[in-house]
């Protein structure tokens, strides 16, 4: 017999809600590669697209090695055949072409830290818009708490983040949160899969435009910390991310020039 859920409070239907998305809620069957691919052009299709600015990098079954798209080309054209695998000093171990040199600061996250397996680093426009105004990312709407205390910041520019000295005050300033806002840069997402690294990508750019709009109107007016929490937990689940990145990768599989992203 069903349980009468009207007599359970809130606690126990969130648990509910977890344990049945455990039971239905599944993601697409992807390799490495494909997902890469994938984020590749889910972002472009959402406003990440910065020329050849960016990187996007994920772990390898192999020890210091990763993923990477290769330089001289675009986010609409990354697909699974043409990735990089690299070492950290960046050296191509498979592929043609080079990675970014900017990868650099890729290197030394990982090594700082081991749960993280994919970094996404874009210039979106609205992102790149309010680093200009060298203030951090305030979250105070349901949608981006997903990114709720979760999100730091690094107030000075180091230049072009190809030293080895950009790449420590990356990954210093980081921590040991998900998400990072680069003053004068840009955006760092740093997850333990691609798939939530994909979707914090998508959520930080939502985040930033609709900080500009709000504050264009007034004064972003704070939420409860411990409802922020809540949220970013129920909307951070393994489940809900491998459900969502399926959903934007169809959506971007229905476009005609991302019909060659998955081939092998």
């Amino acid at each position: 017999m069903d349980q009468n859920t009207f007599n359970l409070d809130k606690n126990q239907l969130i648990q509910r809600a977890f344990d049945q998305m455990e039971k239905h809620v599944k993601g697409a069957d992807y390799t490495p590669r494909q997902k890469l691919a994938l984020t590749c052009r889910i972002l472009f299709d959402n406003g990440h697209d910065s020329g050849l600015a960016g990187q996007i990098t994920a772990r390898a079954d192999q020890p210091d090695a990763f993923l990477t798209q290769r330089l001289g080309l675009g986010f609409d054209e990354i697909s699974a055949t043409n990735l990089l695998l690299v070492d950290e000093h960046l050296q191509v171990l498979n592929g043609e072409g080079m990675p970014n040199p900017a990868n650099r600061f890729h290197a030394w996250v990982y090594r700082a830290r081991p749960d993280v397996h994919c970094i996404i680093h874009t210039h979106a426009v609205h992102t790149a818009a309010l680093s200009m105004l060298a203030v951090p990312l305030q979250i105070s709407h349901m949608d981006n708490c997903v990114l709720y205390d979760d999100v730091a910041f690094l107030p000075k520019w180091p230049g072009v983040p190809v030293g080895n000295d950009e790449g420590e005050m990356i990954a210093a300033a980081l921590g040991s949160k998900r998400a990072l806002l680069l003053a004068h840069h840009g955006l760092l997402v740093a997850c333990g899969s691609i798939e939530e690294a994909c979707l914090l990508t998508l959520a930080f750019e939502r985040a930033a435009r609709m900080q500009l709009l709000a504050t264009s109107a007034g004064n972003i007016q704070p939420i409860d910390p411990d409802l922020g929490k809540e949220a970013h937990d129920w909307i951070l689940r393994a489940q809900r991310s491998a459900a969502a990145f399926a959903y934007y990768a169809r959506r971007s599989l229905r476009l005609p020039h991302n019909q060659d992203c998955l081939a092998e």
